[in-house]
């Protein structure tokens, strides 16, 4: 028996023996079964609300960590599995319904149910425990409301079976899907102008023990979501699991996170998987059919019923006729054509992957379920406890025809556009154990992932491979990684928090040479004396009281924005397009920022009294308020070459800007002897505004001071704030 089991028999002796009272409501077989499932379940809350589960089983794991993520913020769990089932219109109102149209196109609850009953015995049993476990925590909380689901099924949760923000089934348009089905022409859209855009993604980091002081591997885990996407725990069993990361709340895996041997962080992929095909229609005889080469094949016609929630609270209902194509559903029409979506669909194998692998031990094993081929939009970069470290490209790769480009819309009457076998493993971009010793991703190509000349090649793979290119953030690590022979776990978490900010660095010495250049009578000169005198000095480096700090990023937004309005001249990044503005015109932005700052505060203030993070409550939509208690942020958006990322704006009635999205989670993991990892969370663990772990992280976020994870249990000890069953 091992320390670890040992540890967690001897907490369930001390702790527990109870007795669970079920509402009546519960179905006395049900609550019979989860009452007996929660008796092999402990969960240990430590001094910072994080739960560490522990089941006799697999499945008694996953019962308890779902159980401890509806304790923490249930909301937000129903939610995703609203949006995942297309059921947010029974919730929110007939407004949502294309939305959850869009999502049955793809998987309906028929569907879902036949795929469970084909899935795998120990998959059936997982899925089966994550419903009980949700169930349980209804049962035992009757304070806790839900919106729609008051009872989990275990098909549920085929229906959101991996967990990156965003979905590829979000690809589709929905006011083109609402024109289409809802029989009328879109509506115009308003023009808006363009508006500086936080992008989204992730870093990842992973060392080689020959770029080690100490001869360790090390991974950094740093996913730029929206805040509060996901739950901080750990998850162990008598079956060998032992897990602790992020999960997206309401799955029942660890999505990034590490185990004692080996570590994954995944980054959202410009990997090109996701395509539209313009399908020609033609009625005949009172059939549709769909030309594919010399062949009229017939148009799949099906019906789907949708609930929505009326104004009054009653529930209405609108049934879709929809169509479907051997490419996949139609989902808009466009100057005549049908237009068709092509995207994966394989919810079983990619619950398998994204559960397995958190129990792999080495490079090996977690390549074989990679090898399941059921990961259509994440990067990896993995490290382990051998010393091993890997760049892989996402495993989901139809090969397809390179004469074609897939960013557009392709015929889907030439058969020549056919997505064909998925691509080999062996055929996919990727980087193991690379001379450079190192591997990273920060969203961009992976031309660059293992450095200048040991990164896949790009003349070498078909250009569906990637499709965005590289971007700032990736310039900055590279920086940060080249020749470093000395890394540890305290120099990579400062490598994930250094402040430099790359285009700056090409954009600001420009700025100051122009506004030098100017007359000396010129009353513009004078006017930028002070943001000039600020910037000629800057180091290009963001803090909280750096005022020129402010002066760039409002300065570098407004330049942002006004070329994102002008036509794009292919191949140029925003950076470069930035770069070939006019002098008057970006000599002109600074006057304009400097003035409306200074209107606003008084003075050009330093960057950490403008960006605030706050957490008033826990709504899904964030509101905020100068009014309220807020603290100072000093990262800025990853736009801006910054790793550590912090997506922040104005809103109505404030003038500070207030963060929503970026560094989300954050940890640095060394594996040694023994794996030791320190991570912080952004805010707190708990989604109730009234629990110490609601906020109880936000100066350590801010400040990137990552406390030490409590990964064994003899870490734990001392910092145990609470040991229960589930339902106790």
């Amino acid at each position: 028996m091992g320390r670890t089991t040992r540890f967690w028999l001897n907490v369930g002796a001390v702790a527990l023996t109870a007795i669970f009272a079920l509402p009546a409501a519960a179905a006395e077989p049900d609550a019979t079964r989860w009452a007996a499932e929660a008796a092999r379940v402990t969960i240990i809350r430590d001094d910072w609300g994080i739960a560490h589960v522990h089941g006799a089983t697999d499945a008694g794991a996953v019962f308890g960590m779902i159980y401890a993520q509806a304790e923490d913020d249930f909301d937000r769990v129903e939610t995703n599995y609203l949006t995942s089932l297309g059921r947010t219109a029974e919730a929110e109102g007939e407004g949502a319904i294309f939305a959850d149209l869009r999502q049955r196109l793809f998987m309906t609850p028929e569907s879902l149910k036949a795929q469970y009953a084909a899935s795998p015995p120990w998959l059936q049993t997982l899925m089966n425990a994550w419903a009980d476990g949700l169930n349980f925590y209804l049962s035992t909380h009757p304070q806790t409301h839900p919106k729609v689901i008051a009872h989990f099924e275990p098909w549920m949760a085929l229906s959101f079976s991996e967990g990156s923000i965003g979905g590829d089934i979000e690809r589709a348009s929905i006011p083109e899907l609402k024109a289409f089905y809802d029989g009328a022409p879109p509506a115009p859209e308003p023009f808006t102008p363009p508006r500086f855009k936080e992008p989204t993604g992730s870093n990842g980091i992973a060392i080689a023990p020959k770029n080690t002081r100490d001869g360790h591997a090390l991974l950094l885990i740093n996913p730029h979501t929206s805040f509060f996407f996901r739950s901080e725990l750990q998850m162990t069993s008598d079956e060998g699991l032992n897990a602790y990361g992020a999960a997206t709340w309401g799955q029942f895996f660890i999505y990034q996170g590490f185990n004692p041997h080996v570590g994954w962080m995944h980054t959202s992929s410009g990997v090109d998987n996701v395509d539209f095909f313009a399908e020609t229609v033609i009625r005949k005889d009172s059939h549709l059919f769909y030309k594919y080469g010399d062949e009229l094949r017939p148009v799949r016609v099906s019906d789907v019923t949708l609930a929505y929630r009326k104004p009054d609270g009653s529930q209405g209902e609108r049934t879709f006729t929809v169509y479907h194509t051997r490419h996949g559903p139609i989902v808009a029409a466009r100057g005549g054509a049908w237009i068709s979506l092509a995207l994966m669909n394989r919810p079983i194998a990619a619950l398998e992957q994204s559960f397995l692998r958190t129990k792999a031990s080495d490079l090996a094993s977690y390549l074989k379920v990679a090898a399941l081929q059921a990961n259509s939009s994440n990067n990896t970069l993995f490290a382990d406890d051998k010393g091993e470290i890997a760049y892989l490209h996402p495993q989901f790769v139809p090969r397809r025809s390179d004469a074609f480009d897939y960013t557009h819309l392709v015929d889907g009457a030439d058969p020549a556009t056919d997505w064909q076998a998925l691509t080999p493993m062996y055929g996919l971009p990727q980087a193991i154990n690379p001379a450079s010793g190192y591997v990273f991703n920060t969203n961009d190509a992976p031309w660059s992932a293992a450095g200048p000349k040991n990164s896949p090649k790009k003349a070498d793979f078909p250009r569906y491979m990637d499709r965005v290119g590289e971007n700032p953030r990736g310039e900055h690590a590279l920086l940060l990684l080249n020749g470093r022979r000395d890394f540890t776990l305290e120099g990579l978490k400062q490598a994930a928090f250094d402040p430099f900010m790359p285009p700056f660095a090409k954009l600001i010495p420009d700025l100051v040479a122009g506004a030098d250049a100017l007359p000396a009578q010129d009353p513009l000169k004078a006017k930028l004396a002070e943001p000039i005198g600020l910037l000629r000095g800057w180091d290009d480096r963001w803090s909280a009281d750096s005022r020129a700090t402010t002066l760039a990023v409002y300065w570098g937004e407004a330049l942002w924005t006004k070329v994102q309005s002008e036509t794009r001249v292919p191949g140029l990044s925003s950076v470069e397009r930035m770069e070939r503005a006019s002098l008057p015109e970006r000599l002109a932005l600074l006057d304009k920022i400097t003035g409306e700052l200074t209107h606003d505060f008084g003075h050009i203030p330093a960057w950490g009294e403008v960006n605030r993070f706050q957490r008033l409550n826990d709504d899904i939509e964030a509101t905020f308020t100068d009014k309220g208690a807020s603290i100072p942020v000093p990262f800025t958006s990853s736009q801006w070459g910054s790793l550590a990322s912090f997506g922040a704006r104005t809103y109505p009635g404030t003038i500070k800007r207030y963060g929503t999205n970026g560094n989300s989670f954050v940890a640095v993991v060394e594996f040694g002897p023994k794996v030791r990892a320190v991570a912080v969370t952004a805010g707190g663990e708990s989604g109730h505004p009234g629990s110490p772990h609601f906020d109880d992280e936000a100066l350590r976020y801010a400040s990137g001071d990552l406390r030490k994870v409590y990964f064994w249990p003899e870490d734990l000890m001392g910092h145990v704030e609470k040991t229960y069953r589930p339902g106790q």
